[in-house]
């Protein structure tokens, strides 16, 4: 029998092609989670939205995968039944939840009446917009997990770190296209719903090129199961629910989800209000500009994501690249609460700051999870952790819509039929308040995991180099 000599993923042609493929899935699912995010004054214009209710909304992408656990199922059904089956399943999601958004937004009319769901009350199309987008978050985070150890699969050994921050960083390139073109294209038509379209079609050839992907996939486990028969080793063990117990019971496990739930909530919900934090804050920004400036944070990660993988992959320092990370959203955070900030040009800076912050502790976060636990558990294990990141996602938004229509409304309005800003004005201090204290615990936690891997040697602050 001819013996393999060389696997697929040997070659770096055909690993990067891989990345290339799974990375643009990821792409238009930042696109199409983002789409809305620059929206928010848009919506409160032309379809009588309030700020409880976009909160709402929000919070929406992450309900299914809390409430009903569809996280951990996505965790355990990649683990045991592999990549093509649950990222397959999770392309399919994100399409049918988007689709419904699409269906909420473009046939049921913003006037439809109000109903009551689970002690909340919200329009009848902001109620199916958020069923959509909570299939769609289940989707999302089902292929994200899917194509995470996808990339662990194909670079462990080899360029993982770099491979891992390509990836986010085109994923947020999509980030970035949805807040500068979403509020321009909503402002030009007079309407919220093309940007939808656009999201959905982007979706659907995502969802192709993971079909693709599957392809090459296929190839890779033939050529791995025959290397094992070749050498003589056994079937690699299957995961079991019993590695549930010790993925759990691993410290370090556990100091990576909570600070991926505190970092994590201290960004991507800023997202969302970035564009009428913008608007409300600085007189000379309009809504038909304000998504350009939310649009500055993913596009620091596209520049610097790179980079910061290349650093780790060779020189480590994982525990020190979330630190400095953490310590630069809080900053960001601190002084876009201060009252005295008015300038345009320093929010520019700081909305870069923050793009670099959030560059700099993924790319040493996720790695570093794949350096703590084994790849037969990695599937589960970054499941659990997005579990816990998606509690933080689910409930920041809402927290934040619902204190600025408590407490940082300056003055009223009466839904679609007023003219921006005249009516509705937001006074975002407190907010950023909250935001800040959560970088401050992003830091704590941070230190304390640098702590934790000089005592049980993981590994996080050693690269290429040193291990040489």
């Amino acid at each position: 029998m001819e013996q393999i000599k060389k696997l697929l993923k040997d070659s770096a042609k055909a690993r990067w092609t891989a990345l290339m493929i799974v990375s643009f899935v990821m792409f238009a699912a930042y696109l199409a989670s983002d789409v809305y995010s620059p929206l928010k004054t848009l919506l409160e214009e032309d379809n009588a939205w309030t700020s409880t209710e976009y909160g709402y909304f929000g919070a929406a992408q992450s309900v299914f995968n809390v409430f009903l656990g569809m996280l951990i199922f996505s965790g355990l059904l990649l683990d045991k039944k592999g990549i093509r089956l649950t990222g397959n399943l999770g392309c399919i999601l994100m399409v049918a939840g988007f689709a419904l958004k699409y269906y909420a937004v473009t046939s049921i009319p913003s006037d439809a009446g109000n109903v009551s769901f689970l002690s909340m009350t919200m329009k009848k199309q902001v109620l199916w917009a958020s069923l959509g987008f909570a299939v769609f978050g289940t989707g999302c985070e089902m292929a994200g997990i899917s194509i995470s150890k996808a990339i662990v699969k194909w670079f462990s050994g080899k360029e993982l770190a770099l491979a891992m921050a390509v990836q986010l960083s085109i994923a947020r390139l999509g980030s970035g296209v949805a807040l500068i073109f979403s509020p321009m294209i909503s402002e030009r038509l007079h309407n919220v719903t093309t940007t939808v379209g656009i999201g959905l079609v982007f979706l659907i050839i995502g969802m192709l090129g993971f079909f693709v992907y599957c392809l090459q996939d296929r190839k890779l486990d033939r050529q791995l199961k025959q290397q094992r028969l070749e050498e003589g080793k056994e079937e690699e063990a299957s995961f079991s629910l019993k590695d549930v117990k010790s993925i759990i019971s691993n410290p370090g496990f556990w100091l990576i989800s909570l600070l991926c739930l505190i970092f994590y909530a201290s960004v991507s919900p800023f997202f969302k209000f970035t564009s009428d934090l913008m608007v409300n804050k600085f007189n000379d920004v309009t809504p038909f500009y304000s998504g350009i400036f939310p649009s500055l944070i993913p596009f620091g990660c596209i520049l610097f994501s790179p980079l910061f993988g290349a650093v780790y992959d060779k020189y480590g320092k994982g525990t020190l690249l979330m630190i400095i990370g953490a310590l630069a959203i809080t900053v960001v955070h601190v002084v876009f609460g201060l009252p005295g900030i008015h300038s345009i040009w320093i929010a520019v800076a700081l909305l870069l700051l923050l793009g670099l912050g959030y560059a700099m502790l993924p790319a040493a976060l996720w790695p570093s999870l794949a350096k703590i636990m084994p790849q037969k558990q990695y599937g589960t294990s970054i499941a659990l952790a997005f579990f816990i990141q998606n509690i933080g996602l689910m409930l920041v938004p809402m927290a934040i819509g619902w204190v600025l229509d408590k407490f940082c409304l300056l003055s009223t309005f009466s839904g679609g039929t007023v003219s921006y800003p005249d009516n509705i004005k937001y006074d975002y201090t407190l907010p950023q308040i909250i935001f800040a204290g959560m970088g401050v615990i992003a830091i704590i936690l941070a230190f304390a995991l640098r702590r934790l891997d000089r005592k049980k040697r993981y590994g996080l602050d050693e690269g290429k180099k040193k291990r040489d």
